[in-house]
């Protein structure tokens, strides 16, 4: 029997009701939509390699995010209810470095929390909420499965 592939993923507020996981922007490709832009989650199949990345968040003045480990299955499963991308980055590839501008508002801040800045601003980085579509069961239930790898 083949094992689920694991992979190390950033999440931040882990735990928590307002928990988010941690997407790049990249430019959509398809000829569909020229210009616009797509969520992409990173997979890291090292936990060192997340870690760094992790790090390298925290160096560009943005939330510490934490290191999980889930199934790559159940990962790619969400991206596709979600409409995002994913990428597997393999252990002892090439330093991945974090974009050096991102959104300044991130969607998983609580309302009222939000930073004061201009709409045009950037930061270091975006971290989406789980996915905005799904219902409150969904999310429930998709929480439950994650939780239950763990």
């Amino acid at each position: 029997m083949i094992s689920p592939m694991r992979v190390f993923v950033l999440i931040f507020n882990a735990h928590t009701e307002n928990e988010g996981i941690h997407s790049i922007r990249v430019a959509d490709t398809s000829a569909s939509q020229p210009g616009a832009v797509r969520n992409k989650i990173l997979m890291f199949e090292s936990e060192d390699d997340a870690l760094r990345f992790a790090l390298l968040l925290e160096a560009q003045d943005f939330p510490t995010p934490t290191v999980e480990m889930l199934d790559a299955e159940e990962i790619k499963g969400f991206c596709e209810s979600a409409g995002y991308e994913w990428e597997i980055v393999p252990a002892n590839s090439d330093l991945i470095l974090p974009p050096e501008m991102n959104l300044a508002n991130t969607d998983w801040q609580p309302e009222g929390q939000e930073e004061e800045t201009d709409e045009d601003s950037y930061r270091s980085n975006e971290v989406p909420s789980a996915a905005p579509e799904m219902s409150d069961s969904e999310l429930e239930n998709m929480r439950r499965k994650l939780e239950g790898l763990l």
